[in-house]
């Protein structure tokens, strides 16, 4: 899902890899720019709370703008060390956030950061088919890994993010930031509890428009190799993941359908919208959809047999808005909204603290990477696909 600068490692350039996947043009300059920070006091907020050091593999405009100012908020999480193949933006990023000059490293350099006590969990925030490479590297070097998702273009890989860190003793956590978020956490609370009466069915709807000319932070993101697929595998994985978490269920099969025009240069790699149904075991029907050629949109809707609930927006990064209905009219819920970074954040640093096994493991990417599969074997097909 994320933007990054370049990509460097010991056997070849990352800028090589992108090369030979047709997007050398684009990599030079793919990060956006950093978020204005300087220090302040809310820096030191936390300042006697313990904390873990992360190391922030990829300077792209996510990690830049969202990600890494999140760790002001943090009590248990703090910058210790950045990796970047652009070496003025991770000098420049060092000095705002205090990371020492010895704790700046490259690509190629990487897998020495073994070497640095400071640093506690690997963040990865790299296009995914990078986050195989970088996990296993990261848990042989001894280090926790959080990784963005989607986890991994392939089941294969994901298996292997996962047999690295189990070998390694390392935590192995997904950066499903929704699953933090106060109003999706709120909703599930309301359904578990019986608010909505039975849930009989749900919508959930992730689109927005890319622009791989206009924008270098989506430029990867039409390019097979480095997405592992379109709409589906960026966006489209909230849809799923959201009808996951919302029944509490798997489902046990799935039907879809690709509208991609192929004659739209964009397309011509990855898919562009994606329609499909997920049926879960306790009778829920829901229909999802993700694209990269509509206005934006990230909502879910729930149905029960007593009210519906609706978030809209649902997996914003600052706003959201739920509403819920019922037979005597329509009631805006007030939340206050809440850091869904820094307590991702400091979810993984409380679970190596206490030795937990996270919320999202490698386990629960996994779970969406076979999913995934499946529903676009079920677009190709035609067919509904038994999971």
């Amino acid at each position: 899902m994320l933007p990054t600068d370049s990509f460097r490692s010991s056997s070849s350039s990352r800028r090589q890899f992108l090369r030979r996947a047709g997007l050398a043009t684009a990599v030079a300059a793919v990060a956006g720019p950093a978020a204005a920070l300087s220090p302040s006091p809310a820096t030191m907020q936390y300042a006697n709370e313990k904390k873990l050091g992360f190391a922030i593999v990829g300077l792209g405009k996510f990690a830049t703008e969202q990600m890494m100012p999140a760790f002001r908020d943090c009590k248990h999480a703090r910058i210790t060390a950045l990796v970047s193949g652009s070496p003025a933006k991770a000098e420049r990023l060092a000095r705002e956030y205090g990371v020492a000059a010895d704790s700046i490293y490259t690509y190629q350099n990487f897998d020495s950061i073994k070497d640095n006590p400071a640093v506690d969990v690997v963040y990865i925030v790299l296009p995914p088919a990078l986050h195989a490479e970088y996990t296993v590297r990261a848990a042989r070097a001894g280090k926790h890994v959080l990784s963005e998702k989607p986890m991994a273009p392939s089941v294969k890989e994901c298996e292997q993010m996962i047999e690295a860190c189990r070998k390694a003793g390392k935590k192995l956590m997904v950066a499903y930031r929704a699953q933090y978020e106060p109003f999706n956490l709120d909703a599930i609370a309301r359904i578990r509890k019986g608010e909505l009466g039975r849930v009989m069915q749900l919508t959930a709807d992730h689109g927005r428009i890319v622009d791989p000319t206009g924008d270098k932070a989506d430029a990867w993101r039409v390019v097979r190799k480095m997405a592992g697929g379109g709409s589906l595998m960026d966006i489209g994985i909230y849809s799923l993941n959201a009808a996951r978490y919302l029944t509490g269920e798997e489902p046990v099969e799935v039907t879809a359908t690709d509208m991609t025009d192929k004659s739209d240069p964009r397309f011509q790699e990855v898919e562009d919208r994606i329609h499909f149904t997920l049926r879960f075991p306790g009778g829920v029907l829901a229909t999802c959809t993700s694209a990269y050629s509509i206005a934006e949109v990230k909502r879910f809707r729930v149905f029960g047999d007593k009210a519906w609930l609706d978030l809209d927006p649902a997996t914003d990064y600052y706003q959201h808005t739920m509403t819920i209905g019922t037979k005597q009219g329509k009631q805006q819920i007030a939340l206050r909204e809440g850091n869904q970074f820094a307590a991702e954040l400091d979810h993984m640093a409380e679970c190596v603290l206490q030795n937990k096994t996270p919320k999202t493991p490698g386990e629960e990417g996994l779970r969406d990477i076979r999913l995934i599969q499946a529903i676009y074997e079920a677009a190709r097909t035609g067919k509904t696909v038994k999971v």
